[in-house]
């Protein structure tokens, strides 16, 4: 029987590695990328391997769409060589960037910034991939709490994840014909080094965080892949257009 596939953004570090390890505990295999870090990538793949599973990683910089066509056949090249198949079966849309600025202080240079790989990234290079991943598929994009609570200096990110958090449900409604389930988890505040290592760094917001949140600490890395993995498990085909938040029910 053969392995699925899932391909999955930024998943050399953070919560995209993290989730990476959590799909090869289910026998899925991996293909990621990375923009910059080759070691941090090629050491996830030695990860991988260790535990029985087979992964390659791809450079891709998210913020420059002109460059999608190029990785879509370099990706139907992997799938034929290293897998010896010709499509991939779950997509997660996981690379991203933070910004922390008030509203009256983000520059135009920033709010663009945000656009080319929180929003039109994610748009156009699962629009470039479709031709790749097979009917009966699934993809996850990624949200934040944010959009659900409002906390000052994240107007311009939460924005961009409100914007995936609509198009998560177009797509949800116009991919149903190929069978192909589309939802979008929200994450809350975890200790990672997205945006500087703040909620893992700080002890002051690290204490916030979890005086704020039900079950009464931050989130780990750990939480998150574990929903990712649980969103593409066996049994989880019917859930569809759905905004999932994991963030230990913050700010309730």
């Amino acid at each position: 029987m053969n392995r699925k596939i899932a391909l999955i953004t930024g998943a050399s570090r953070g919560l995209g590695k993290n989730a990476a390890l959590h799909l090869v505990a289910q026998g899925i295999d991996i293909i990621g990328t990375y923009n910059s870090r080759a070691d941090e990538a090629q050491a996830l793949v030695a990860e991988i391997e260790s535990l029985g599973g087979r992964a390659v990683m791809l450079q891709l910089d998210v913020a420059r769409s002109e460059s999608f066509s190029a990785f879509a056949s370099e990706v139907a090249k992997v799938l034929h060589s290293h897998f010896e198949c010709e499509g991939f079966d779950f997509l997660v849309n996981n690379a991203g960037i933070g910004l922390h600025a008030n509203f009256v202080d983000t520059t135009v240079e920033q709010f663009d910034q945000l656009v080319n790989i929180q929003f039109k990234g994610p748009f156009f290079l699962t629009q470039s991939l479709l031709p790749l991943l097979n009917d009966g598929g699934r993809i996850i994009n990624i949200s934040s709490g944010l959009t659900r609570f409002s906390l000052p200096g994240h107007s311009a990110y939460a924005a961009m994840k409100g914007a995936m958090e609509v198009l998560t449900r177009y797509q949800a409604k116009e991919l149903g014909a190929r069978n192909i389930a589309v939802n979008i988890l929200a994450p809350g505040a975890i200790e990672t080094d997205f945006g500087g290592g703040a909620v893992r760094d700080n002890p002051g917001l690290n204490t916030l965080v979890a005086n704020n949140t039900a079950l009464g600490r931050a989130g780990l890395p750990d939480d998150i892949g574990a929903a990712i993995a649980l969103l593409l498990a066996p049994g989880s085909q019917w859930i569809n257009g759905q905004r999932i938040e994991a963030s230990g029910g913050m700010f309730l």
